[in-house]
């Protein structure tokens, strides 16, 4: 393994489910991306059991950037959140990888919660599922010059894929800075479809850029309150939507926290197929990424 300084720090974790089985989403992770990893070379912290998984099934043997913080129960979990919020450079992390088992209370506790709300405050990628992670180490190779990885090029092909894009109120505005900025990039998509009054907004912006041609540009569910959110996570679950930009505003009590968990939650049911992006920094990122790997 190589002995270049880490480039990225990156906090790592695993439910159960996604450690223990030759299959788990930790094992296709690190398996299938380790490439991209030895290119990379990311500082892993990682917390306990998901070490010891690392451990058991030798997976990156001999990777030199491996930094264990203490199982969950101990205040790993914690740890990742103050080291999310940290200005320190040395000490900050880069990304979060947290690979949540829908169905395992613990992605519900306190910390967990304070993680992804954190990592959204200071945009910082909050991923999720197996496949954000696989996107992200994809993507963030090819920015530091590697070769696209050909066994993931079904899911770049924008014209057969589905976006969801959603957004908070406050968030609205934002949503539409991006989407007018990456236009070229989302006009690719097979379909885009978003909740409420941001479906009306982004169809109101690609009748600016494109006339009468953009009228039906995206196609808008009910607002997410009333059940706009479940019906895209049926999209999600039936394998026609791949990728959720949804913009949150993590300074706001939110009275459909349900439903904004519902669409979470099916993404990571199909945790190898579906990912969700969840703040502005890393959606700007993502998108001008995507634009130079899409085929």
């Amino acid at each position: 393994m190589s002995s270049i300084a880490p480039r990225y720090r990156i906090g790592l974790i695993a439910n159960r489910a996604h450690q223990d089985a030759t299959d788990s989403a930790l094992v296709q992770l690190l398996t299938g991306s380790g490439h991209r990893i030895e290119s990379l070379q990311p500082e892993l912290i990682v917390v306990g059991r998901t070490l010891d998984a690392i451990g058991q099934m030798n997976l990156l043997p001999g990777y030199p950037h491996l930094v264990r913080f203490p199982y969950g129960r101990q205040g790993g979990l914690m740890k990742l959140v103050s080291r999310t919020v940290d200005p320190d450079p040395e000490r900050t992390l880069d990304a979060v990888i947290y690979l949540v088992d829908p169905v395992d209370p613990s992605s519900t506790f306190p910390e967990a919660v304070a993680l992804k709300r954190q990592c959204v405050i200071h945009g910082k990628p909050f991923l999720s599922t197996l496949a954000g992670a696989q996107e992200w180490f994809e993507l963030e190779a090819i920015a530091n010059g590697a070769a696209p990885d050909s066994f993931l090029d079904e899911r770049f092909h924008l014209e057969q894929e589905g976006i969801a894009l959603i957004a908070h109120d406050a968030m609205k505005s934002r949503m539409l800075e991006l989407a007018e900025k990456h236009f070229e990039v989302l006009d690719r998509f097979a379909f885009r479809c978003a909740t409420g009054t941001t479906g009306g907004l982004l169809n109101q912006l690609a009748m600016k850029i494109k006339g009468d041609a953009g009228r039906n540009w995206v196609r808008p569910f009910l607002s997410g309150p009333l059940g706009g959110d479940a019906q895209i996570a049926e999209l999600i679950l039936e394998r026609q939507c791949r990728r959720v930009l949804f913009l949150e505003d993590p300074h706001v009590a939110r009275q459909h926290e349900a439903d904004i968990q519902l669409l979470e939650r099916a993404a990571r049911t199909v945790t190898g197929y579906a990912s969700c992006m969840s703040d502005v920094k890393w959606g700007d990122r993502w998108l001008s990424l995507i634009k130079a790997r899409a085929l």
